[in-house]
């Protein structure tokens, strides 16, 4: 005859299993990071779509709901809201950054110098192997599992960290591939540190706002569009200026 589990052997075994899954995905982001960038290129372009696949997988199957990974079509009506309206905010302020003669050298980026490889990193790369796996396995995957563990306090503060620790990584290159962070920082090491730590602290704090975009639409879409806005807009931006500015 089976007994029920007492109360409370019951949540502290809960709480157990909770720190394995988050421990689980930091894993698998921290082991994805650098086997993209520290591998192949092919293991660039695929690592981290494949392993948000894998992570959603592996946490459906922990027993994560399509709620708690902002996957439910019940919010989608609030999320496209919230989408539009961070879309609207970011498109202005690159509008602006574009415009005025001190800031239109940081959207001077080496890589967005070409219309073509613009468009093509703006609608299909930056969507498909940043964005989306992006937010699929932070504010969704691990926003879930955090939020299980330590509620919305921790998944602000540990989210929000390891996105910034995320692009550790990413910005080896920063300062010499932009022309406005390599004119105020400079191209040295000194100049590299500097602008790893700009991006860790930067990219942190847009975490906090896409997650606080998933808290309260409750669905991964603003973000994804928030974050494709930053990107998207950014490279676009980037190649228009190079070819009038500078042209």
């Amino acid at each position: 005859m089976l007994h029920p589990v007492p109360e409370k052997t019951a949540a502290p075994r809960h709480k157990i299993h909770a720190y394995i899954d988050v421990a689980v995905v930091v894993v698998v982001l921290v082991c994805t990071n650098l086997i993209a960038h520290f591998t192949t290129a092919w293991a660039n372009i695929v690592s981290v779509p494949v392993a948000a696949l894998v992570l959603l997988a592996l946490m459906r199957r922990r027993g994560l709901h399509w709620s708690e990974l902002g996957l439910s079509p019940r919010h989608w009506r609030t999320g496209t809201k919230y989408a539009l309206a961070a879309v609207g905010v970011v498109l202005a302020a690159v509008a602006i950054g574009a415009a005025l003669p001190w800031t239109r050298p940081f959207f001077l980026a080496d890589r967005y110098a070409t219309i073509s490889g613009a468009l093509i990193a703006s609608m299909i790369v930056i969507p498909l192997q940043t964005v989306i796996p992006e937010e699929l396995a932070f504010r969704g995957v691990l926003h879930g599992t955090l939020d299980r563990l330590w509620g919305a306090r921790g998944v602000f503060a540990a989210g929000s960290l390891l996105f910034g620790l995320w692009h550790i990584a990413s910005s080896f290159g920063l300062t010499t591939g932009n022309r406005g962070l390599s004119g105020v920082l400079g191209g040295g090491l000194l100049g590299q540190i500097t602008g790893i730590m700009l991006a860790v602290a930067a990219t942190a704090a847009a975490a906090v706002v896409f997650t606080w975009l998933r808290h309260r639409s409750g669905s991964l879409l603003a973000p994804i569009a928030l974050h494709w806005a930053v990107n998207g807009a950014g490279a676009l931006t980037a190649a228009f200026l190079w070819h009038t500015t500078l042209a």
